[in-house]
């Protein structure tokens, strides 16, 4: 915006959810058995209202800038309207569709979820488990392998025993090599993977002897018997899936229960019957033993002692591993196959990744782990059993399975919530839900065969389409999305593939991705723990505001802006303590500048830079370079460089340089002196230039400098009166062949009084005729001086400078050599010179007034002081 820019940017809030209405939900208690959808849905808009306003207060008070009393809600029956037509575009576009499939459960939440509403825990404990099916008919080809006489049995190990049930095959890689194995400890033969075959005898403590080997391949047309279920057939059958990674090679397959499982169901056209319900218990087909026992808990105590009454168990023990959980309880889920309406990401994929081509993503490496996980999603759930959310706008016939949906019935109820929002799915009868020219077509009003459907919306989906809704046009893409990485999976991607879906386009065009931040120490914060550090502490203080002081916003956004928040960030007293300090020193800089231009207007007293002293003209030219790279970062968003480019710019070339070479100029010359007004013109670029610079982290303290800036008469904010500007003037690369040789000079002075006033001693620079000389001399004219620029610069009594040794040095001289390589014109002109230091206690008294050694005696004045005060 100081730029120049318009920006367009809406501060919005996703209101729907589950975490929302689980909250509300856990507060009421055992209340919340008896609440209608609609009160639940009350309560939970009411929640989220409280949450916003208190959530807006900070934002405001951090000192993000934006129109907050022009927000979006998802809860907007306008925002709501465009959602359901943007479902509907894709419904007909056919990306959208109902189908029976495992998905993501969460029995503490009763509802499907994505993947981006996991979190894997990888301290999960699971109850692993060798199990034996036995070999039925064995296939064709491994027929001669076996005599008859003795039975054999096929290995697998799985970490979900209560799965078994509804085993309906066992999976092999056809290209592997698998060995039928004699057992030494109990004589069985077993058919496992060669590869596992010493793995897998280790962990059952006995050694295998493998009689023949053969190839997958050879599995063909097999069947065993379910370990569980000995009338039930088992077929053997060939799966891409399979790996050696872990397990035997051969795999257990649940086609209700995975991803995989399933695929090779709809390819064999095995059953895909569920034996678990949505709060996660087994259901009366899984049998008496097993019915309504937690699949994760009692559940799986049964199988596994069923398992050991049947015989077919071979090992049981406890894994540690990582295991989905869901986001919001974090309570672990199951995989379990429903009615579920999924986006059919195939159709998208190919269009979506070769528009991520021309994104740019920061960093760069964020745009290959979004196609990794868009790779790995093999379809989107996006229906929730809930109802704080948006419904998905279907109509179910009440005896058929059969649904009613089309651009008749979306434009109506489109056009009812956005008058009265998407309440009306619960408040009004479906009669009036469905247009009158479709009403006549499904029964009429008094015989309606159709009712409202209860699922509602992901809420990936209802904030992944928030770019129609924020966007000014149809036809826009938003210059840049920020969020956190683990939306890689999530609001990222949701938006591109609702955005591809619609408009085959992409919502963004640059992608940053910011890391999380931890504890002091590392640690990930938790509220379990203790360590969460709340924003708004930081701010304004804890309780105890001796253990937990208040920072103030700038702080805090110090902290962002030099944290490499593209990875994991540390925060803690030690890191915000750093951060005050380092304001504090800005401060410090800043207080000096406004200090020493107070009696300075630029328009009456500038000074023309090439009128200015060198110094003031080397510092304008290091300050335009600053400008640039500064630019340059933003542009990258890499604020952690601004920060460290403004550091070392007030500390090493402002406090440590410049500012104790012109205090002399400043505090001792006449007031409208131009030697004096020279390096005010500097300060106050200087001035301009920072304030300017540090404005989008610092916002308060920028404001605030804006409104001491003595010159302005009506301040006006910073933000409204543009961005950094500097000269081509400014820009005197020659300068700095001079001032890094006198400085390199002044260098070995000083380092040769180390703790003592320089202004004590006078200084003799002995420098060969040649380049070097002639560079020195733009500093220093006469042979000798008090009042030159190069004097200025060594901050000595007087300077002297020549071109061969000084006869008859003192005996208490301190000399020092060196040598200086000049380099112009981009290297055309090279020459090296050498230099000699002569440093001598000076034989002049201390100045009362400037407190310099030029004085004759301690109770006169010396002669530049005289001259400026005219002798009063």
């Amino acid at each position: 915006m100081m730029k120049g820019s318009n920006i367009h940017f809406v501060p919005g809030w996703d209101c729907h959810g589950l975490p929302i209405e689980v909250k509300v939900l856990s507060e009421l208690g055992g209340k919340a058995q008896n609440l209608s959808a609609m009160e639940i849905r009350e309560k939970a808009r009411s929640f989220a209202k409280a949450a916003i306003e208190k959530q807006k207060s900070a934002f405001i008070r951090w000192g993000i800038m934006a129109d907050w009393d022009n927000c979006y809600y998802t809860f907007d029956g306008s925002y709501e309207a465009k959602q359901l037509r943007i479902f509907y575009q894709m419904y007909d576009k056919g990306l959208i569709y109902r189908s029976y499939k495992p998905v993501f459960w969460s029995p503490s939440s009763r509802t499907a979820l994505a993947e981006a509403e996991l979190e894997y825990n990888p301290q999960h404990v699971s109850r692993s488990v060798y199990v034996k099916f036995p070999l039925l008919k064995p296939a064709p080809k491994l027929a001669s392998l076996l005599d008859g006489s003795s039975p054999v049995s096929i290995l697998i190990w799985t970490t979900q025993p209560w799965t078994i049930p509804a085993n309906q095959a066992v999976c092999y890689m056809p290209d592997a090599k698998y060995a039928l194995v004699k057992c030494s400890t109990s004589g069985e033969l077993y058919i496992l993977a060669e590869d596992k075959v010493t793995f897998v005898a280790s962990a059952l403590k006995t050694t295998y002897e493998v009689i023949s080997t053969f190839s997958g391949a050879d599995l063909e047309n097999g069947t065993c018997s379910h370990p569980l279920l000995p009338d039930k057939v088992s077929p053997l059958l060939p799966a891409n899936h399979v790996t050696m990674t872990k397990g035997t090679g051969l795999v257990h397959t649940a086609p209700a229960h995975g991803m995989e499982d399933y695929s090779v169901a709809s390819q064999h056209n095995l059953s895909t019957d569920c034996l678990v319900d949505e709060d996660g218990v087994f259901t009366a087909a899984a049998g008496p033993e097993l019915q309504n026992k937690a699949v994760l808990d009692e559940g799986t105590d049964v199988v596994i002692k069923m398992l050991q009454a049947s015989k077919n168990l071979l090992l049981e023990e406890k894994l540690e591993h990582s295991y989905p959980y869901d986001w919001r309880t974090k309570k672990p889920v199951v995989i379990r196959a429903s009615k579920q309406w999924f986006v059919n990401i195939s159709e998208l994929k190919a269009t979506a990744k070769e528009l991520l081509k021309k994104v740019k993503f920061i960093p760069g490496s964020a745009q290959n782990a979004m196609v990794e996980m868009m790779d790995r999603r093999p379809y989107w759930c996006i229906s929730r059993q809930r109802v704080w959310g948006v419904p998905i706008p279907v109509f179910h016939h009440k005896t058929k399975d059969e649904f009613l949906i089309n651009s008749q019935t979306i434009e109506h109820l489109a056009k009812l919530v956005e008058e009265h929002g998407s309440d009306v799915w619960w408040t009004l009868p479906p009669e009036q839900l469905l247009p009158k020219e479709v009403l006549s077509q499904v029964g009429g009003p008094d015989a309606l065969e159709y009712e409202p459907g209860r699922d509602i919306l992901d809420i990936w989906f209802d904030s992944g389409t928030s770019w129609a809704c924020v966007l000014p046009g149809t036809d826009q893409t938003a210059d840049l999305y920020l969020e956190g990485k683990d939306q890689l999976g999530g609001w990222f991607q949701s938006s591109l593939l609702t955005s591809v879906a619609v408009r085959k386009r992409a919502p963004f065009k640059t992608v940053v991705v910011h890391g999380f931040t931890l504890g002091e120490k590392g640690e990930k914060m938790s509220k379990s723990l203790g360590n969460v550090i709340d924003p708004d502490v930081v701010i304004n203080g804890g309780k105890d505001q001796s253990k937990e002081p208040p920072y103030g916003a700038d702080v805090l956004r110090w902290w962002v802006a030099e944290s490499n928040v593209f990875a994991e960030v540390t925060l803690g007293p030690s890191a915000l303590n750093a951060a005050r300090e380092d304001i504090s020193k800005l401060r410090n800089t800043l207080r000096f500048l406004l200090g020493n231009v107070a009696d300075f207007n630029p328009e009456t007293d500038s000074v023309p830079v090439d009128k200015m002293y060198v110094v003031d003209q080397y510092v304008l030219h290091l300050l335009q370079g600053l400008a640039r790279k500064i630019d340059d970062s933003y542009k990258q968003y890499d604020f952690g460089k601004v920060i460290r480019l403004l550091q070392a710019f007030y500390t090493r070339e402002l406090s440590n340089f410049y500012f104790s070479i012109i205090k002399d100029r400043l505090y001792c010359e006449k007031a409208s002196d131009p030697k004096r007004r020279s390096c005010q013109t500097a300060l106050a670029e200087i001035l301009d230039v920072l304030a300017r610079s540090f404005a989008p982290i610092l916002p308060h303290l920028a404001e605030e400098v804006f409104q001491h800036v003595p010159y302005i008469q009506e301040p006006k904010s910073v933000f409204r009166t543009g961005w950094t500007t500097t000269s081509s003037v400014w820009k005197k690369p020659g300068l700095e062949e001079a001032m890094e040789s006198a400085c390199a000079m002044r260098d070995s002075f000083l380092g040769s009084i180390p703790g003592k006033n320089a202004a004590e001693y006078q200084v003799t620079i002995v420098i060969e005729p040649g380049l070097l000389f002639e560079i020195i001399e733009m500093l220093q004219s006469e042979e000798t001086s008090s009042t030159s620029q190069l004097n200025e610069l060594m901050m000595a009594s007087q300077t002297t400078l020549l071109s061969q040794d000084a006869p008859n040095m003192p005996a208490d001289t301190t000399e020092l050599k060196g040598t200086f390589l000049i380099n112009l014109e981009g290297g055309d002109i090279r020459e090296e010179s050498e230099y000699k230091v002569i440093v001598t206690p000076t034989t002049k008294e201390k100045c009362p007034r400037c407190w310099k050694f030029t004085a004759e005696s301690s109770n006169t004045l010396c002669p530049r002081c005289a001259d400026v005060v005219g002798g009063k």
